[in-house]
């Protein structure tokens, strides 16, 4: 039975992380290859999926270990130039796995497609005959798509909505698609685009904009743990408590709270080709709904453990353009061996959890910069020239004298090369 519950991953050479993960995942050599060679977006494919390509840009891809999700274990794959995100939500797994590991669930994927309508005469009666028509805007709506209504999404209902505005009244129209296992947007912005005349003719009045919204809260993603106390003490868990406390009644706060979850779901995001943006969108929007609150909850049950829970919109999907255009990836998401864009959303939403009980836990107890500036410093000492064993050690140095930065990671390159040779 395969474990994500890999003891010293990281103290593995890359080569060795690697075997790990293929025999996990079933990739193939190739594949592997690709992976180690950092470079399997072609200049040729990338010319043909965004304007004016001159190159390409890399980012470390790395591996969150011992995550149980739902009784089943994943690898995860996470892109990101930040040091300590994947370590963090490791280690949150790991606790949450003692605990019984992550319990999620995520909505239907159904999206929301606007079409705005201006130069009203009478915006209620607009409404009303929209609404008489809703089959038929339905219908024509469906016709956008072959493959969606045969694989049990597509439009699937229709709702109307007035605002009062410095513009004068304006009548919405929202489309709800089930968009399946894509993230959705070229379908729903083609269905809104194709029912605007209908909608013009109903109403009397210009349809205007016509394009989703990445406020996809009838997509919602949720996750829940729990991290024993046994492992986390008593003393964190009521700095965690009161950490949290402050996210939610201070939005100075909970900005960098919920920056913290995102961490992990964008780290996720950027590994298997999703849009980041649409994401940071979504989940802020929502956070916002009703004053601007953290996306994580935490509480502690009968037995005193510390209990997390997350909700928030994930717009994902595990098939679409950006995504067979990216061959990284499309081996991310096999090392994950997510079946539906649901499953994919359910994961991310448990890396989110993760990330931000590791960031809870470090700021209430250590600090949040023992780790983090650990990593940066072994990243200032390769940026200064050092190699092989050079490297830790010029970290450790500038760790623990608290002078962690490239002048002194130069300084200290030149006193330890002198004294090798």
């Amino acid at each position: 039975m395969k474990s994500s519950r890999i003891p010293g991953f990281y103290k593995l050479g890359v080569d060795e992380r690697l075997k790990l993960v293929k025999e996990f995942s079933g990739l193939t050599e190739e594949e592997v290859e690709l992976l180690k060679s950092m470079s399997a977006l072609s200049i040729e494919r990338a010319d043909k999926m965004i304007e004016n390509v001159i190159g390409g840009i890399t980012y470390p891809l790395g591996i969150a270990t011992n995550f149980m999700i739902n009784g089943r274990d994943y690898l995860i794959p996470m892109a990101i130039e930040e040091p300590s995100v994947v370590a963090a939500a490791s280690k949150g797994a790991k606790i949450a796995r003692e605990g019984g590991g992550f319990r999620a669930w995520a909505d239907e994927p159904v999206m929301i497609g606007q079409v705005q309508v201006v130069g009203l005469k009478d915006a209620w009666r607009g409404k009303v005959e929209v609404l008489k028509l809703k089959e038929e805007i339905l219908k024509k709506a469906n016709e956008q798509s072959k493959t969606l209504p045969k694989l049990g999404g597509g439009a699937k209902d229709l709702r109307v909505k007035l605002l009062e505005t410095r513009r004068g009244e304006m009548l919405v129209v929202e489309l709800l698609i089930d968009v399946r296992d894509a993230m959705g947007a070229n379908v729903v912005n083609s269905m809104a685009e194709a029912v605007a005349p209908m909608i013009e003719r109903a109403t009397g009045g210009r349809a205007l904009l016509r394009i989703l919204s990445n406020l996809s809260d009838l997509r919602m993603a949720r996750a829940y743990a729990v991290f024993p106390k046994e492992l986390v003490g008593e003393e964190v868990i009521q700095g965690i408590l009161d950490a949290y406390e402050f996210a939610r009644c201070d939005p100075y706060r909970c900005a960098t709270h919920n920056k913290g979850i995102m961490n992990g779901i964008v780290a996720v995001a950027m590994a298997t080709g999703q849009d980041t943006r649409a994401l940071e969108a979504g989940a802020h929007a929502y956070a916002s709904l009703g004053g601007y609150k953290p996306l994580t909850r935490w509480e502690v049950n009968s037995e005193g453990d510390l209990v997390g829970s997350i909700e928030l919109p994930l717009a994902v999907g595990i098939v679409g353009g950006s995504i067979r255009a990216n061959p990284i990836a499309e081996i991310c998401l096999k090392i994950l061996g997510v079946k539906s864009s649901r499953e994919l959303a359910e994961v991310m939403a448990s890396v989110g959890l993760a990330q931000n009980f590791s960031a809870l836990r470090a700021l209430v107890s250590e600090g949040i910069q023992r780790g983090h500036m650990k990593l940066h410093a072994r990243n200032l000492a390769v940026s200064a020239g050092a190699k092989g064993e050079l490297i830790d050690r010029i970290a450790e140095r500038m760790v623990e004298e608290g002078r962690v930065s490239f002048s002194r990671a130069k300084e200290l390159l030149e006193e330890l090369s002198e004294k090798t040779f």
